[in-house]
């Protein structure tokens, strides 16, 4: 019965958080400039929330990857050990063509996951320049460990190396 709550209340969190995130495209018309993929090491749950440090890469046709650092904080229910991460997201900007380091900025958005061995987990994030860019899952987290997760979560992306 608790398996079947938990999981309950993570398909509603994704959901809401789906839907506030499609709201918001179609107040501000935006286009795909591409998809920004995150891979990250160990992250301990501390039952009110984590912080994860990433890796991420944006890729452009026709253009150099745009790397960047990446550290996520969330704030919720958030327990347990994943040992490594990986995340990928469409993003949606007002232009069709962004800058080196112009993802920079702070992200904000709903999270939901639950692991048991291999895990998955979704998250819409809006942020960056004047909350213009849209982060939108390009299928769901996959992550190892053992947790379960579900809160607000912020990304905040700084250009790296």
């Amino acid at each position: 019965m608790r398996r079947s709550s938990v999981v309950a209340i993570i398909a509603a969190t994704m959901i809401t958080a789906s839907a506030g995130a499609a709201e918001a495209q179609q107040q501000m018309k935006r286009v795909q400039v591409g998809v920004l993929e995150c891979r990250g090491a160990a992250s301990i749950g501390f039952i009110v929330g984590s912080v994860t440090n990433l890796g991420c890469v944006l890729h452009v046709d026709g253009r150099p990857d745009d790397r960047y650092i990446a550290v996520i904080q969330k704030v919720g229910l958030d327990l347990g050990l994943t040992e490594q991460t990986g995340l990928a997201w469409n993003v949606f900007a007002p232009v069709a063509q962004l800058g080196q380091g112009d993802l920079s900025g702070t992200y904000a958005g709903a999270d939901a996951s639950a692991t048991l061995g291999i895990g998955v987990g979704g998250n819409v994030l809006v942020g960056g320049s004047n909350n213009s860019i849209a982060l939108q899952p390009v299928s769901v987290q996959g992550q190892v460990g053992v947790s379960i997760a579900a809160g607000l979560e912020s990304l905040e992306l700084r250009p790296g190396r």
